[in-house]
């Protein structure tokens, strides 16, 4: 009678400890990267003033993992920071610092003081990334929407090129409106973008995404769903979302707030918010809701990993229109101050603990390393890692900081954001208590300190000033000293690349007239070398400047050393296939010179007009050669990074700098609705 009884209870236990050991060994991940979604529109992170904005399903999904109040991006743009997540190089050390790139190193106008150092157009196709080292150990990689980890959407190397099995890049219910006031979403059958029974229009890209988890869900798979969602253009299809929020804000849809006035106002914005939480509760219903089939019994979500964040800080607006509001952070994107960098972060799956929120620092960096660990993979010989693996942390003490461990053992304990470029020209380093800010462009800006400290949190983390106000460079002058020796010695690890100072800009820059002049040019076979003369300053370094495809759609520039002689001559050769290049010499106080001199881009051929041609000359005179016309599509197809046939002045201005680009931008908005068409451009 006894052994009898116990039997069920023995059979009840061996039939738990089978079951909970059929867990699969290998569990999916999705990680979930939105587009410009700031800090404070996520309805769960906000503080002060109260949000307008509704994010249920995302708060939900906080619950059910560990929430991050000191996530970061990699950069406080969306290419670079894609670029450092799928490859696990820093952006400094990859050279890919900001959108676009693949450009010689010019000044944006005549006026321009400083010009951005040249960086890298794209992510190496060769380059070791996070869904070939997931296929290495059988995972599925999919990708769905946003791509552009190149001087273009579509430019190469595309995801197929870098490991991904399955890509769809379709824009959905975001492609342009013609008139976001009319035209809204129906319930038509034919309706392209009809609404659903919840009133929110059809989006392919969402779709997309789903079909990757349905046709995959019988093997480990590895997402990347990349939304469109909130980039510009700024507008919903949904009328019913945009009435809600004019009601609730009381704005006038027809005259959204300017860039000046503070405040989460933008009732298009809030909708495009509000959509993006309804396509994520999409995906987390599906793995909620679906069997596992590698797990009979349990559902997706019991076996998968699951990490939703932001490419970099909110889009706080256009010169025209504010967006969102990234207060109380300073600034937002195309700025590495807090607006620009820091994102929400939420990371649930198996053995994270629900419920949880933590102050320790975590970056977009730190996926490729924690995937890793997550999923059992073995780290890619020679693969080199900026990142930290945060696994330890999630499974243990989500609040230590101690167990965010770099490789050697030691503990991460600071972070660096290099972003010299622009308007911005910045770099900060930031630890657990303190941000030090250099600002490259002091020299010619008396309102830009060289230095800057801000002390965001305390040693016990709590909240001192994030809204980095009050500089305390000068209270704190050896503090300030030590972090930006740190800084320096961090950058100059990764061969960092510096902006330059103009020698031709009408600014009164010190030592500006002691910059070289280039007296010779000779070419032998494929040996280049350029002789100048000393006018006061050193050259230090040289630069051979060289494009593969000059005057082709994608035509994309490449760095090289050049070799610096006696007697004043530096030498290059130019590697096979060079079509056009340009000579930069760098001076001791950090001035380029560039021979020849680069022009403006103008239409086809872009950079190449005044570049140094492989070519032989044609015996023709020049005279006899009708100069072609400029082809502004060319320019137009570069910046309309959004493929919606429109420019906004973010995609003009991405990668430029200049104190005339935003006159330039309106002159070209002949009927001043706020965007540029491609008839506007390209009939100027």
């Amino acid at each position: 009678m006894k052994t009898s009884f116990l039997l069920p209870v023995i059979t009840c236990l061996l039939t738990s400890i089978a079951f909970a050991a059929d867990r699969p060994e290998k569990p999916n991940v999705v990680l979930l990267l939105t587009d410009d979604l700031g800090w404070q529109d996520v309805k769960c992170y906000d503080i002060d003033e109260p949000s307008p904005m509704e994010t249920p399903n995302i708060d939900a999904f906080a619950k059910k993992g560990v929430m991050f109040w000191q996530g970061y991006s990699p950069a406080p743009t969306c290419a670079p920071s894609r670029c450092a997540i799928l490859s696990g190089n820093h952006p400094a050390r990859a050279q890919k610092t900001h959108v676009v790139g693949g450009a010689p190193p010019h000044p944006l106008s005549k006026h321009s003081a400083m010009m951005d150092p040249w960086y890298s157009g794209r992510m190496p196709a060769d380059e070791m990334t996070i869904a070939k080292a997931l296929a290495q150990n059988g995972y599925t990689t999919g990708h769905s929407g946003k791509w552009h980890i190149a001087i273009d959407h579509n430019a190469f190397p595309q995801p197929k090129d870098v490991g991904f099995d399955f890509t769809r890049s379709t824009r959905g219910s975001r492609a342009g409106m013609e008139d976001r006031l009319k035209g809204f979403a129906t319930t038509d059958a034919d309706d392209p973008f009809r609404l659903d029974e919840n009133g929110y229009p059809f989006h392919q890209t969402n779709e997309d995404a789903l079909d990757f988890l349905r046709e995959n869900k019988d093997k480990p798979f590895f997402l990347y769903y990349a939304t469109w969602l909130v980039h510009a253009p700024i507008h919903t299809r949904s009328e019913q979302r945009l009435a809600k929020y004019v009601d609730r804000l009381g704005t006038d849809p027809a005259n959204t707030p300017k860039k000046d006035t503070p405040g989460q106002l933008n009732p298009f914005y809030c909708a495009m918010v509000e959509e993006l939480d309804y396509y994520m509760g999409m995906i987390f219903d599906y793995l909620d809701e679906t069997d596992d089939p590698r797990w009979p019994g349990h559902k997706l979500s019991e076996n998968t990993y699951i990490i939703f964040t932001s490419d970099n800080g909110g889009m706080e607006g256009s010169p025209k229109e504010r967006y969102t509001d990234n207060h109380p952070l300073a600034r937002g994107k195309i700025s590495a101050m807090e607006g620009g960098t820091r994102v929400p972060l939420l990371i649930a799956g198996p053995d994270i603990p629900a419920g949880k929120q933590t102050d320790v620092m975590a970056n977009g960096l730190d996926f490729y390393p924690t995937i890793l660990s997550m999923t059992k993979t073995a780290r890619p010989a020679g693969k080199n890692l900026d990142g930290c693996d945060l696994l330890p942390l999630l499974h243990n003490d989500v609040t230590n900081p101690k167990l965010v461990k770099h490789p050697d053992g030691s503990t991460r304990d600071t972070m660096i954001w290099h972003f010299p470029h622009g308007g911005a020209l910045e770099s900060t380093i930031r630890n657990s208590e303190y941000k030090m800010v250099c600002n490259y462009n002091h020299h010619n800006d008396p309102n830009s300190p060289p230095l800057e400290l801000f002390q965001p949190y305390d040693s016990s983390s709590k909240r001192v000033d994030i809204e980095e106000a009050k500089n305390l460079a000068e209270a704190k002058p050896e503090l300030t000293a030590a972090l930006d020796k740190e800084l320096t010695a961090i950058l100059d690890e990764m061969s960092a690349s510096l902006p330059y100072f103009n020698p031709n800009s009408g600014a009164e820059i010190p030592h500006k007239e002691k910059v070289c002049t280039v007296v010779s040019h000779k070419v032998n076979g494929s040996t280049v070398e350029i002789t100048w003369q000393e006018n006061g300053s050193k050259i230090t370094s040289a630069d051979l400047i060289y494009t593969l495809n000059g005057g082709e759609r994608y035509e994309e520039w490449f760095r090289t050393p050049a070799q610096l002689n006696e007697n004043d001559t530096a030498t290059a050769t130019l590697p096979k296939g060079t079509s056009h290049y340009y000579i930069n010499l760098i001076d001791e106080n950090r001035f380029l010179r560039s021979y020849p001199e680069v022009g403006q881009q103008q239409g086809k051929g872009s950079y190449i007009e005044t570049a140094l041609s492989t070519q032989a000359p044609s015996k023709r005179p020049e005279k006899a050669r009708p100069k072609p016309k400029p082809d502004f599509n060319r320019p137009f197809d570069r910046w309309d990074t959004n493929k919606d046939d429109y420019l906004s002045l973010e995609e003009y201005t991405s990668g430029q700098s200049g104190e005339d680009l935003e006159q330039r931008y309106h002159r070209f908005d002949k009927d001043k609705d706020g965007k540029v068409s491609r008839k506007e451009f390209v009939d100027r």
